[in-house]
């Protein structure tokens, strides 16, 4: 998925992107949830969501300085978020409630919900034109992991078994660049050997491409390009957040993180990525230029905190990058606003 809505861009982010400013965050603040399952941050409205995964029931709503300003209830296992296309609707995927609830970005209103099936689980989401993928599947072990469509514009919104021949063990992590034509990549969480599948996107049908384990074991996090060429990843057993062409999975690169990178996510311009890992050194997130040798900048959390699995999210003008973390063993998130996270 991408975790930023992309109204906003153009002008400002040449303007971040030329200055040079001191980074400054903010003392991570204790989010009202029981646990983590994604972020997304709507730039127009100066709003950011988190989720509490599938042990909680809502959505928190935060502003850009990380004050919770109200939590979205009767959202039961709200997992994966997805901002459509033009940032008034947040779509959820509600992991405990076999469906995918529609929340109006202004109200906070929840204006629609589609069921998905009895038993389905849905949890991740990820958007190409106005079409939103979820990958679902119960954590049963029965290799039972699918990829569903949900298109509110057609006559049957939501079809199951879109993902063909391949299958997951368990519901697939989704990213893509949010482009009509895709592709949209799905990866084998926490595994072993942890594989990715791209997909082609034409007609809201996907064929499946290219896929393989190159990711390596212990899969967390996914993003792609703008353009879709190239997909970036984080998994456990790396040192590293690495890329790879969605063409043919060939390597574009590395970024090192320290031991168990867990989150990666790039700037909506695709010019920065920032990466996090578990590490127990003040090196908690990495901001990289694309293709670039060294950090531009590094961002020490406070002690104790560690970012959560897929917690990194921007803001659409480049001047903000949201962290998601936990205190040690505390499975209450918390949220970390970094300034200026480009330098």
């Amino acid at each position: 998925m991408r975790r930023t809505a992309s109204a906003g861009l153009g002008v400002a982010v040449l303007a971040v992107a030329s200055m040079v400013m001191a980074p400054a965050a903010s003392a991570a603040a204790a989010l009202p949830l029981s646990g983590f399952g994604d972020v997304a941050v709507d730039s127009a409205r100066q709003r950011v969501f988190i989720s509490g995964g599938a042990s909680s029931n809502g959505v928190a709503v935060t502003d850009f300085s990380g004050r919770v300003r109200t939590v979205v209830e009767n959202q039961p296992g709200a997992d994966g978020l997805e901002l459509s296309a033009d940032g008034t609707r947040l779509f959820v995927a509600l992991s405990a409630g076999d469906g995918i609830s529609v929340i109006d970005t202004s109200t906070l209103a929840e204006t629609a919900r589609y069921a998905t099936g009895a038993g389905t689980c849905p949890t991740h989401l990820a958007r190409t034109g106005g079409v939103v993928w979820f990958g679902y599947g119960c954590a049963d072990g029965n290799w039972s992991g699918k990829i569903g469509k949900l298109d509110p514009a057609a006559a049957e919104p939501v079809q199951g078994e879109q993902q063909g021949a391949p299958r997951f063990q368990r519901a697939p992590l989704l990213a893509s660049s949010g482009a009509a034509a895709g592709p949209l990549v799905a990866g084998q969480l926490s595994l072993s050997l942890s594989t990715v599948q791209v997909y082609t996107v034409s007609d809201g049908a996907l064929t499946a491409g290219t896929s393989g384990d190159g990711v390596g074991a212990g899969l967390t996090d996914l993003d792609v390009t703008g353009d879709g060429a190239t997909l970036f990843s984080a998994a456990g057993s790396r040192d590293r957040v690495e890329a790879f062409a969605t063409a043919d999975l060939a390597r574009r690169g590395a970024y090192a993180t320290r031991p168990r990178p867990a989150a990666v996510s790039l700037s909506p311009d695709s010019a920065y990525v920032a990466a996090g890992a578990l590490t127990g050194d003040a090196n908690d997130v990495l901001v990289y230029r694309v293709g670039g040798a060294t950090p531009v900048n590094t961002v020490s959390l406070d002690s104790g905190e560690t970012v959560q699995p897929r917690g990194l999210a921007w803001s659409a003008d480049q001047r903000t990058l949201f962290v998601v973390t936990r205190h040690n063993n505390d499975p209450q998130p918390r949220l970390e606003v970094e300034r200026y996270p480009v330098g």
